[in-house]
């Protein structure tokens, strides 16, 4: 929400009503909807609309549709730009809604739909899920906490890499990682050479990829989902001579989400969140400028929560 609402990203239409990672019950149903009734915890994530008719769609892969509407600041089928969850009532297409599991709590799981499904999407599809692998983690923000959860419930030793070294405490004491590596130390750096099965980059500003890529083990894997608005330099000669890869990963489709919502239920997994009252939104805003906020922000819609704010 805050990348668009700055248009970060040079793709923001004004006016527009921001939202993403919306989670409520459901009031109405319309009468050919099989999958929900009244009363049923749901949620949408990025996406409410696709083509339905291309491969990637039939193979369930729905984010990566070249017709995808997302769920706000895009042209709908009706030619009417979609409005996001920061709304007392959404109107959605039920494949694109989702179950919340039952022992899940909507605050804690709202934030899944999206920070959640971007780092469990490329955990599985890259294979870095497999118990006893080392995988990093590079940045500790809302995207990098669900990382290290996910990837410890998997299985997966996990190296936190940071810039901050007042990060160290709170990634191996609180979320559980077994080692933290100060990105900026570079005797830190030097010793863990050639130790990562694979890294999980969620960084969204400019940083270099090589020290980075010398992490790797011969055929590791860097997936960067953070979204840096400018060009990243990438070294070539580093990835021919381990047979090393660079990729990317973006959300999940709906199968592969609610996958990961009955996986982050059945785990115990929860984003660590500050519920607001939606009057608070603005000074929110100012505080994500500063990063000041562990590790997401909740907007309390409806006014039915204890804000912690």
């Amino acid at each position: 929400d805050f990348c668009i609402n700055k248009n970060e990203w040079g793709s923001s239409v004004y006016p527009f009503g921001p939202g993403h990672e919306i989670v409520g019950v459901v009031t109405e149903v319309g009468s050919k909807v099989q999958r929900f009734k009244v009363g049923d915890k749901v949620g949408v994530g990025c996406l409410v609309g696709s083509c339905h008719s291309c491969d990637n769609c039939a193979n369930d892969i729905e984010n990566y549709c070249s017709k995808t509407i997302l769920t706000y600041g895009a042209k709908d089928h009706d030619g009417t730009i979609t409005y996001g969850g920061y709304s007392d009532i959404m109107v959605a297409d039920e494949h694109f809604v989702l179950r919340i599991p039952e022992n899940l709590p909507l605050d804690v799981g709202a934030p899944l739909l999206c920070a959640g499904i971007t780092v469990y999407s490329p955990l599985k599809y890259y294979g870095l899920d497999k118990p006893g692998m080392h995988v990093g983690v590079v940045g500790l923000g809302g995207l990098g906490h669900m990382a290290v959860k996910f990837a410890k419930a998997m299985g997966v030793n996990v190296t936190v890499i940071s810039t901050s070294p007042n990060k160290k405490k709170e990634a191996i004491e609180h979320l559980g990682a077994d080692s933290f590596l100060v990105s900026r130390d570079q005797d830190q750096m030097q010793a863990a050479i050639g130790t990562l099965d694979g890294i999980i980059d969620t960084v969204s500003a400019q940083h270099p990829l090589l020290p980075l890529i010398n992490l790797l083990k011969p055929h590791g894997k860097i997936v960067t989902v953070g979204a840096p608005e400018k060009p990243l330099e990438l070294p070539v000669f580093p990835l021919l001579l381990g047979r090393k890869l660079v990729g990317g990963s973006n959300i999940g489709g709906l199968k592969e989400t609610q996958e990961m919502l009955d996986f982050a239920a059945k785990n115990n997994i929860k984003a660590d969140i500050e519920v607001v009252p939606v009057d608070y939104v603005n000074t929110a805003m100012e505080r994500l400028l500063k990063a000041d906020v562990k590790y997401r922000f909740v907007i309390d819609i409806g006014n039915t929560m204890n804000s912690t704010a």
